[in-house]
C-alpha cells in the first residue's frame, strides 16, 4: 500500500525541483527518485551514496554487467518495476537488447560469459534463499571471477534487494516501455548520486 507522504511529503524545494523534472522531461518523477528525496538524510543520501559506488564505481564488471546483476537481482525477487527499470538499462549499457533479454528468460542459454553466468547464478541463489556456500562460491572462482568481482557483485545484489524490497512496499508505479527507456538514459549519463 502506498502512503501518501510519497506523494506529497516534500519541502518546498525538492517540490519544486520534481515540478521542473517534469516540465523539461514531459516525464514526472519516477518514485525510485522520489523515494531518495523523503527524509534525505535518514535513506536516500546514504543509499544513493552506496548505491552510486555499486553501480558506476571502479570494478572489473562493466556497466552493463551491473546493470544485468540488478535486473537478474529484480526478477529473483519479482520486482516488476525494478526489473523494467534494469532490464532498460542494461540494454542501452550494452547495446545488446537481445542479450539482456536472453539471460532474462534462460540463463543457461544466454550468449555470456561463464564468469558472468556463474555470478548470476549465484546471485540468484543468494537473493532467493539468502544464503550461498564455499562450494557456491568457489564454482564462481573457477568460472575466472576475481575475488574483488565477486565484492562487487554483492554490492550489487545487496543494493537492489533493499531497493526492491522497498518498491514493493511502497507499490512503485510501472512506467511505459518509452519512461524506463527514458529512465535508462538517466541513469546512464547521471549514476545513482
Amino acid at each position: 500500500m502506498r502512503p501518501e507522504i510519497l506523494n506529497s511529503g516534500y519541502r518546498p524545494g525538492t517540490k519544486l525541483l520534481f515540478t521542473l523534472v517534469r516540465v523539461f522531461s514531459g516525464r514526472p518523477l519516477p518514485d525510485a527518485a522520489k523515494l531518495v528525496f523523503y527524509r534525505p538524510d535518514f535513506y536516500g543520501g546514504p543509499a544513493k551514496t552506496f548505491t552510486h559506488e555499486a553501480m558506476r564505481g571502479p570494478s572489473q564488471w562493466s556497466v552493463g554487467d551491473r546493470e544485468l546483476m540488478a535486473a537478474v537481482v529484480s526478477q529473483a525477487n519479482d520486482c516488476a518495476f525494478c526489473v523494467g527499470a534494469h532490464t532498460a538499462t542494461a540494454e542501452q549499457a550494452y547495446r545488446d537488447a537481445p542479450k539482456v533479454r536472453a539471460v532474462l528468460t534462460d540463463l543457461d542459454s544466454a550468449p555470456i560469459g561463464d564468469g558472468l553466468r556463474a555470478t548470476l547464478r549465484m546471485l540468484t541463489k543468494l537473493t532467493r534463499q539468502g544464503t550461498v556456500s564455499a562450494n557456491d562460491m568457489r564454482q564462481v572462482l573457477a568460472a575466472g571471477v576475481s575475488r574483488r568481482q565477486v565484492e562487487d557483485a554483492l554490492a550489487v545484489c545487496a543494493a537492489f534487494n533493499v531497493t526492491n524490497r522497498l518498491a514493493d512496499a511502497f507499490d512503485f508505479e510501472r512506467l511505459t516501455p518509452d519512461g524506463y527507456a527514458a529512465g535508462a538514459r538517466f541513469l546512464l549519463k547521471r549514476g545513482y548520486r
